[in-house]
């Protein structure tokens, strides 16, 4: 119990830490002349918004009692995931297809950290998407479970 404790103390800490950079770069990004470091600044802070919201989800997780998906939400989730894989994935390669024909630094520095933004939502795309095949699998499991647990002869002629 007292892991748990720590690991919620730890979650809140992370959720003030995660918006205290957010105000922050609110309040500097202003006097920030260049593009691309305000850019990236600016994507910084929406990561950091990003992270507070998944820290919240992971206590609502911790702290509260979820019943379980059924079968038909699952589906459409997976659909709506591997949907936005093949988004990812064609982002992936046509920023791949322009960034040898790049020269500008500034530009470079941009495209390269979008890249490796999509290329870390591509991933976590994929494990998401197993979790929720095994989920439909466990559902499709314990859905027959439930039906032929307790029949005679599981529904076979009853010899």
């Amino acid at each position: 119990m007292s892991s748990l404790k720590s690991l919620l103390e730890f979650i809140r800490e992370q959720i003030k830490v995660e918006r205290e950079i957010v105000r922050s770069l609110e309040e500097s990004l202003p006097r920030v002349e260049s593009p691309a470091v305000a850019t990236v600044l600016k994507g910084i802070g929406h990561d950091s918004m990003k992270h507070a919201d998944m820290y919240e989800a992971v206590e609502m997780m911790l702290t509260r009692s979820h019943p379980p998906l059924s079968h038909e939400s699952l589906h459409a989730q997976r659909e709506l995931i591997e949907r936005h894989i093949e988004y990812e994935a064609r982002l992936i390669r046509r920023i791949e297809e322009i960034l040898p024909k790049v020269e500008e630094e500034e530009i470079k520095l941009v495209l390269n950290a979008i890249l490796a933004d999509e290329r870390r939502h591509h991933d976590l795309l994929k494990k998401i998407l197993e979790v929720i095949i095994r989920a439909e699998a466990i559902t499709y499991e314990d859905e027959w479970d439930m039906i032929w647990r307790d029949a005679p002869f599981h529904g076979s002629p009853g010899g």
